[in-house]
């Protein structure tokens, strides 16, 4: 896992990539957004489209990826990763963040606490299906730490995970929190080129399920393969 503490003056963290590009997913899907992807991640799911973030990146202090981000000139921010709250001077990024006015979507896999996270962040935070091969780092105690800004994702690879999240929903009474608005979305993301798309709606549709079908459309506008966007 590369370092991120720096200097008390400097704190720093390794960065893949910072670019512009419009937000593929979550309710936020379709704005202009500036991506700050962090490297390192200690999850290996199965399915990840972003293993090129895993290793390298650039040092660059939190004041030099603020300045980054402010020169897009976009007012929606998405901190991500790999897995971005693996690395502690990510809290303190998300905070200069804010204090400079922006919008801050920090997308987590939800293995590791969103407790210390600065509460006017949207988590967008994943539960790892079965199909990942890593649904025993789910954290549960995250569940008590979101809020009416923020949203749970299910990566569904096929009809057992989708299955298992149909479970999870109802077990953790997440529908009800959708309901009430103390929970912004569920979202259901379908593996790229691994499930019928059709298929999964209808399971959604028969279902009634109170959740949110989301596609890649970074993925449809540029294709799969192409980084920076």
């Amino acid at each position: 896992m590369p370092g991120d503490a720096g200097s008390p003056a400097e704190p720093f963290l390794r960065i893949t990539e910072i670019f512009h590009s419009i937000q593929g997913e979550s309710t936020w899907a379709g704005l202009p957004c500036t991506f700050v992807r962090l490297t390192g991640c200690p999850l290996r799911c199965v399915w990840c489209d972003t293993a090129y973030a895993f290793h390298g990146g650039e040092r660059l202090t939190l004041s030099q990826i603020v300045d980054r981000v402010r020169a897009t000139g976009t007012p929606l921010v998405e901190v991500t990763g790999g897995e971005p709250l693996a690395h502690a001077n990510a809290f303190p990024l998300v905070e200069m963040l804010l204090d400079e006015d922006f919008t801050v979507l920090v997308e987590t896999s939800g293995a590791f606490d969103v407790a210390p996270l600065d509460a006017r962040a949207h988590k967008i935070m994943d539960l790892k299906c079965p199909g990942s091969g890593e649904s025993h780092r789910n954290l549960w105690q995250n569940l008590e730490h979101l809020g009416p800004g923020d949203e749970v994702k299910f990566v569904v690879k096929d009809r057992t995970d989708y299955e298992w999240m149909k479970e999870v929903i109802t077990e953790r009474a997440l529908d009800a929190r959708v309901a009430d608005g103390s929970l912004r979305a569920l979202l259901v993301s379908p593996v790229w080129g691994e499930i019928d798309l059709e298929e999964l709606a209808g399971w959604i549709l028969g279902d009634k399920l109170p959740v949110r079908f989301q596609t890649q459309l970074h993925k449809l506008i540029w294709g799969p393969k192409r980084r920076g966007v």
